[in-house]
């Protein structure tokens, strides 16, 4: 093979790869993606929505994952569901929630969401999502604020910002108009005036000319 046929073929190989060392070079530990906050009605079911993105598939035998729950972030935090290779995401036993707690992600789809039925005030807290996916090094981790509330919030009154927003149409829709009048008044003023200046022109030059004739007939 000649040496310029090696070259192209290198340069092709390096070409081949460019998108995979890209790509491993723009990943480089896991990202877990979760609400910052959850407002919840007490008495609904609510979801628990926890993420993760990895550079590597989900090996079941390497996989590990726990949700936590913290009455605050200085508590001590109990562990109410986990993964087990065999047995997928499973429910631990708890006294806080009792079989109140699903799961309702997809591990395919790397989703380790989860279903609180019944909200309860006293699940108000914090919620820990912890990630383990080898080779990854790091272990992610993702922290949810739930707020449970007794009732909604009253509607917000729209007719005050209705009336400020009716008045405050009206008086640009006034403005606006007064800038029109007073342009299109003017456009004729400043119309009026050509117009006077023409007939003024006109009447010299007619006056001009009857002079000249006057001064020449004999």
């Amino acid at each position: 093979m000649s040496s310029r046929a090696q070259q192209r073929r290198s340069v092709l190989q390096l070409v081949s790869a460019a998108p995979l060392l890209l790509l491993l070079s723009g990943c480089s530990s896991m990202d877990v993606i979760v609400p910052n906050n959850i407002n919840a009605l007490n008495g609904t079911t609510i979801k628990i929505s926890c993420t993760f993105i990895s550079c590597y598939k989900m090996d079941a035998t390497k996989f590990a994952m726990n949700w936590t729950y913290q009455e605050t972030l200085n508590d001590t935090e109990e562990m109410f569901m986990t993964y087990y290779r065999k047995k997928g995401m499973v429910p631990l036993r708890s006294d806080r929630f009792g079989e109140r707690v699903t799961f309702a992600g997809n591990l395919d789809k790397n989703d380790l969401s989860i279903t609180l039925t019944d909200v309860q005030v006293e699940d108000e807290g914090v919620y820990n999502c912890y990630v383990r996916n080898p080779p990854d090094r790091i272990q992610g981790h993702g922290v949810i604020q739930l707020n449970v509330v007794t009732e909604l919030p009253p509607p917000r009154d729209s007719t005050i910002a209705v009336a400020i927003g009716a008045s405050v149409g009206g008086a640009l829709a006034l403005l606006i108009l007064s800038m029109v009048v007073v342009k299109c008044l003017r456009r004729h003023r400043k119309q009026e005036l050509i117009s006077e200046e023409k007939m003024e022109e006109e009447g010299k030059l007619e006056a001009e000319g009857v002079a000249e004739e006057g001064t020449k007939q004999p």
